[in-house]
């Protein structure tokens, strides 16, 4: 049985390979995924790859109304072979392997910052939200601070 902090990569794993899916990021997450699910062996890389393609192209088929649910499917079921990994090496390998997971998505935290699909808009970081010559609505989720605009000069009314 895998500690909490190994399901917890397992969770994270899942998700960044579902939101990488259909972005400009996923080639390369694609590949690096496959080449750690891999580990050195061609076949077993080959059978990532087709099951990553598989993934993405069931996400990019899907209706608008059923995205969110195949989105949670898919982050499940790649959770469930991250944890099947792990849990099939030896302590030190394992520890070995998490830490080139771990490594792997902060790389993929690092390069996207923002990310958008008909679900929504995800941003790591600050957002600033400006309304010239008309209005702004947001919706709040953690800290997000409001300021009033300026009133408009003569030549905006």
């Amino acid at each position: 049985m895998l500690s909490e902090a190994m399901t917890v990569l397992a969770a994270a794993g899942g998700t960044a390979v579902v939101q990488a899916a259909g972005t400009d990021a996923w080639t390369g997450v694609r590949q690096q995924i496959a080449r750690w699910f891999g580990r050195g062996n061609p076949q077993r890389e080959h059978a990532q790859l087709e099951r990553l393609d598989q993934t993405a192209a069931e996400l990019e088929a899907a209706r608008p109304t059923e995205v969110e649910r195949l989105r949670i499917r898919q982050e499940a079921a790649w959770q469930g072979r991250i944890e099947a990994l792990l849990e099939s090496l030896e302590d030190i390998e394992r520890a070995r392997v998490a830490d080139e997971l771990r490594t792997l998505l902060a790389q993929q935290t690092a390069h996207r910052r923002v990310s958008a699909d008909q679900s929504g808009l995800a941003v790591g970081g600050n957002v600033d939200v400006r309304a010239d010559h008309g209005s702004a609505a947001a919706v709040t989720m953690g800290n997000v601070t409001l300021g009033n605009p300026s009133q408009p000069g003569p030549h905006q009314d």
